[in-house]
């Protein structure tokens, strides 16, 4: 009877600790997911949802293997942007450069600023697809009504041709999200409204009118 006590305890405190440790990583998740930065470093480290490689330069190697690259596009509501692929898909030999581009415009009539996270599906296929250059994790300011392309250039790693786990893999898909970028968007509202409230300062002193506080260049 003892024992069987016992045993009951010892399944209860490990449950206990398996909602503990899940609960830990989905923190974990969510603190990576609230802070880009954080987020980046996140998936870097762990190869979290798809997150693809970055290379310095294509490799000189060409295979033989044919890879079809669609492109994908969401925008956080909070931000006021169309943001769409120029190209909907792209075909490759693997370990060719490909060169994309992203349409983004602004529909604010303020300046607003975004920056884009990514991932590729299949997820296991997000070790072999290397970036070379890339607007992610950047800053992307546009006036209002403002519109801009974003390239990124990569390519497939030919090493995928050794991987029998993604031999059925023909088609990969990279995906960006656009968000405000909270801090830079904070940081040039408070500079706009900093610049309104001193104009009518500098205005006054230009004037001569006494005890209006001192404009500052």
């Amino acid at each position: 009877m003892a024992q069987r006590k016992d045993s009951k305890r010892s399944a209860k405190a490990n449950r206990r600790l398996g909602l503990a440790l899940v609960g830990v990583v989905a923190g974990m998740i969510g603190a990576a997911y609230a802070s880009v930065p954080l987020y980046q470093l996140f998936c870097q480290v762990t190869g979290y949802g798809g997150t693809t490689q970055v290379a310095d330069v294509v490799p000189e190697k060409v295979g033989d293997r044919v890879i079809t690259v669609r492109f994908n596009s969401d925008v956080d509501p909070h931000l006021p942007w169309a943001f769409q692929p120029v190209q909907r898909e792209m075909t490759l030999k693997v370990g060719e450069s490909g060169l994309a581009f992203f349409h983004a415009r602004n529909l604010a009539a303020r300046t607003t600023v975004g920056t884009a996270t990514f991932n590729v599906t299949p997820l296991k296929a997000g070790p072999y697809f290397n970036k070379v250059q890339c607007f992610c994790f950047t800053e992307q300011q546009l006036a209002g009504g403002g519109e801009a392309d974003m390239p990124v250039t990569f390519f497939v790693d030919p090493e995928i041709e050794n991987d029998p786990n993604l031999a059925e893999v023909n088609t990969i898909t990279l995906s960006y999200t656009m968000f405000v970028d909270e801090d830079a968007q904070n940081e040039l509202d408070a500079g706009q409204q900093l610049g309104r409230l001193q104009a009518p300062a500098g205005e006054a002193k230009a004037e001569g009118t006494p005890g209006k506080g001192t404009a500052v260049n």
